[in-house]
């Protein structure tokens, strides 16, 4: 055949067409699933296997790694990509590429909405403060990704309980609900006691020195007296939005 399968589709289709024998597609499929950067080994089964492909974790990273790792992606895949805490450095060498790459200028989000599932379930995100934004947006942007409808519920946290309390019926409608907050993290708790579905806290470093750049909430949510509650790693939205994603997509029909 003219050239060599670039992705999965392709390389599909060139051994449907005859176009390369079944041995000679699977020497290619090794290739393209053991792909070596040199600086990077490409995961491209993940979303085979998980159902969301490789997210890239840009911090740390060079502004020229984490392009060709998301250009390469785009290449390879058919999915939605995601780059996490990036730069806007990273989104503008993207453009003109060939890829409709965003950037959420909130969480700082490189985000390529390509072959997202249509909507469905509810996954409510809240957050304790208009501070915890960025990360709840992380969790809403990962849950969307994988094809939840997401629903925003913003500065609810108990130092003004009545601004929940006026929103219960949207608690209740919920399938599965996030909750980021900082300061003393008590947020989830109470969400917790109010309903029937599961809860995924995120403690934030959100706070004053007391809060120990987000120990002190995950504390008080590991501690939580509400059943139904369980506790991501310190400001991981994405970890929080795609355990959301999956739970939302196991109670779908």
């Amino acid at each position: 055949m003219e050239g060599t399968p670039t992705n999965h589709k392709e390389l599909l289709q060139a051994v449907q067409q005859g176009q390369l024998s079944v041995e000679e597609g699977l020497d290619a499929l090794k290739r393209l699933n053991a792909d070596d950067l040199g600086f990077a080994q490409i995961d491209h089964h993940r979303a085979w296997r998980q159902g969301l492909p490789e997210v890239v974790y840009c911090a740390g990273k060079t502004v020229e790694q984490s392009v060709a790792i998301l250009l390469r992606q785009a290449q390879v895949g058919s999915g939605p990509l995601m780059g996490t805490r990036a730069p806007r450095a990273v989104y503008d060498h993207l453009e003109g590429r060939g890829y409709d790459f965003e950037y959420d200028d909130e969480a700082h989000l490189v985000v390529l909405r390509r072959g997202v599932p249509e909507p469905q379930g509810q996954v409510l995100a809240v957050s304790a403060g208009t501070a915890d934004g960025p990360i709840l947006r992380e969790a809403e942007v990962t849950a969307e990704l994988m094809g939840a409808k997401v629903e925003r519920l913003i500065d609810v946290g108990v130092a003004g309980l009545h601004r929940l309390l006026g929103h219960l019926d949207t608690l209740y409608a919920a399938r599965v609900i996030i909750v980021a907050a900082g300061m003393d993290g008590a947020l989830p708790s109470v969400i917790g006691g109010l309903v029937d579905v599961p809860v995924i806290a995120i403690p934030t470093s959100v706070g004053y020195g007391a809060n120990f750049a987000g120990v002190a909430p995950l504390l008080t949510m590991l501690n939580s007296c509400a059943a139904g509650i369980g506790v991501v790693n310190i400001d991981n939205g994405f970890g929080a939005g795609y355990l959301a994603g999956l739970i939302n997509r196991g109670g779908c029909p």
